[in-house]
């Protein structure tokens, strides 16, 4: 299982890193480089990155998914 999950949610700007085994989520800061950096421009772009991820579904708020938004 993935220990942390690197995070970009549209019409947010920059990244946010979620540690799983910490439970925390935090802007990610450090500078990107490399194939990260590569990805983080075609998100500019408008181009959507994956990998690894098999669900994920941007909320306004945790209420939403108390309130059964997934259901049936």
């Amino acid at each position: 299982m993935a220990g942390a999950v690197l995070i970009g949610i549209d019409g947010e700007d920059g990244l946010w890193l979620a540690d799983l085994q910490q439970g925390t989520v935090v802007r990610y800061m450090q500078p990107l480089t490399g194939e990260l950096a590569t990805a983080e421009s075609w998100r500019a772009k408008g181009i959507r990155v994956q990998k690894n991820i098999d669900f994920a579904v941007a909320l306004i708020s945790a209420e939403s998914m108390a309130s059964g938004l997934l259901e049936g």
